[in-house]
């Protein structure tokens, strides 16, 4: 077969050669475009074509600030360019954005360096969000006009299966797939784990800073697309007609809306997130979690060790200043709040109150996610502490995010602005961690040598720097701060 031609099973692709050693395929249609009667559907299959489909461009991104195409069902191949006498280890990325914004196409996703380092085929996908993929409208459902929940979800799952029926079509092992994101990619993961439809789609699972706890039950999800429907301007009357009509910009002013609304009067939730719908997500994955009921695949997890303090500056939706603070906490015993706000030295500072918020969004829930997976999968363990000078004199830190340099390689300009005031050697040392442990786990199911397994007597985590090193139960006692704390569901 010619290298850039592959045969799926809705026609021919072409793609393209970046240089000798890597083929892309781009732009990869892996659902129905979700317009017109399709959306708040489900994801339904692609309409086949004949002759070969050129796959050299990067789909559109799903609807948000700055672009509104909802064609955007789509997802990325990138695969070395030399045969394999074997099928090679696939590993699957979830891109994050708070489930409003994001895209594959972002130049850091390209997956070069890893494809290159571990030999391995690498998937990324674009998925509905915002108030398009993760409000549910169910409530507003008639006999004509049905609206499906979990959308973002069920387009995740879509994208799993189509690996499954293809992606051996590239020399990718349908069989050791690893599916990883960061954020709401990484929330993506742990619900995916939780996802009865998912069983079997992956082998092993990859979540950098989840937000394990943000999916909610019926009751609060329908009262934020009421609330939507209130911003937008709409009488719950027409509200099936105009969710039908609409144009997808007005769905994202109105969401951006009810966002910065919530991120104020419900400190510690997002409206756009999972739902706990009882069929299709039956369970909140945080009790699953607790049951070992998940699926039962080996599992990477870890946060950063200053998570929130990125957010009050750049995007300001989580609890990390004492206002949303104290609201956050207005549901839960005093002492609970007291003991856990006694673990911040400097609060109601702004660092503390920062890294408050980030804890229990990012660090609290995956903590409580590890502990419950052990007893039915080997677990791993991380904290990444890496953070160059100029993060560190702007006060940030190892913030959110910021191992993505790590795990995809970040070289170049951005590399050089980032270590500006110093760190380069440091950023090369922790990519080389990074990288070696990922492409281990996705080839073999544990990270290299090194790394122990997660266990709830111990708590061995690994801390991920210039120099790592394993650390059993790192912050003890601010973890134990937090028991009793509940979050809202």
């Amino acid at each position: 077969m010619n290298a850039l031609e592959v045969h799926t099973d809705a026609g021919a692709l072409g793609g393209r050669r970046i240089d000798d050693d890597l083929t892309a395929w781009r732009g990869i249609p892996y659902a129905a475009p979700p317009v017109g009667p399709l959306r708040f559907r489900a994801p339904q299959p692609v309409e086949p074509w004949s002759g070969v489909r050129r796959a050299f461009h990067f789909g559109s991104p799903a609807p948000q600030g700055g672009g509104t195409d909802e064609d955007c069902l789509t997802l990325n191949v990138l695969a070395p360019g030399s045969a394999s006498g074997s099928l090679r280890p696939v590993m699957v990325f979830i891109h994050g954005g708070a489930y409003s914004g994001g895209s594959s196409s972002s130049s850091l996703y390209s997956g070069e360096s890893l494809v290159r380092r571990g030999d391995i085929v690498y998937v990324s996908i674009n998925y509905r969000l915002g108030s398009l993929g993760y409000l549910d409208f169910t409530q507003f459902s008639t006999p004509e006009r049905p609206f499906d929940s979990n959308l973002g979800l069920r387009d995740q799952v879509a994208a799993l299966e189509w690996v499954q029926r293809n992606i051996a079509e590239f020399g990718g092992d349908p069989d050791n797939v690893t599916v990883f994101g960061e954020s709401a990619g990484a929330n993506a993961v742990t619900t995916l784990m939780t996802t009865p439809a998912a069983k079997g789609l992956f082998a092993r699972a990859i979540a950098e800073s989840p937000p394990v706890a943000s999916a909610y039950h019926p009751e609060r999800a329908a009262r934020w697309s009421r609330e939507f429907l209130e911003i937008a301007g709409v009488p719950l009357a027409d509200a099936a007609t105009w969710l039908e009509t609409a144009d997808p910009a007005d769905f994202v002013e109105a969401g951006t809306t009810l966002a910065h609304r919530g991120a104020d009067e419900e400190p510690g939730t997002r409206a756009f997130a999972p739902v706990v719908d009882g069929f299709f997500l039956p369970t909140h994955p945080l009790d699953c979690f607790a049951s070992g009921s998940g699926h039962p695949v080996p599992l990477i997890i870890g946060t950063n060790r200053h998570e929130g303090r990125v957010f009050p500056r750049f995007l300001n939706i989580l609890p990390t200043d004492p206002t949303r603070i104290d609201k956050m906490f207005s549901h839960v015993d005093a002492s609970v709040k007291e003991r856990a706000i006694a673990a911040y030295p400097g609060y109601p500072g702004r660092r503390a109150a920062a890294d408050l918020g980030g804890d229990v969004t990012f660090w609290e829930p995956s903590v409580l996610c590890a502990q419950g997976h052990t007893t039915i999968a080997p677990t791993y363990s991380y904290r990444y502490d890496f953070a160059p000078r100029l993060l560190r004199v702007l006060g940030l830190g190892a913030t959110h995010a910021t191992e993505m340099y790590a795990v995809f390689g970040l070289t170049g300009p951005w590399a050089r602005l980032l270590t500006a005031l110093g760190g380069r050697r440091g950023l090369r040392a922790v990519t080389d961690t990074v990288q070696s442990h990922w492409l281990h786990f996705a080839r073999h199911g544990t990270p290299a040598p090194g790394w122990p397994r997660y266990s709830p007597e111990r708590r061995e985590t690994l801390i991920i720097d210039d120099t790592s090193r394993v650390e059993n139960d790192p912050l003890g006692e601010r973890r134990r701060a937090w028991l009793g704390y509940e979050h809202r569901r």
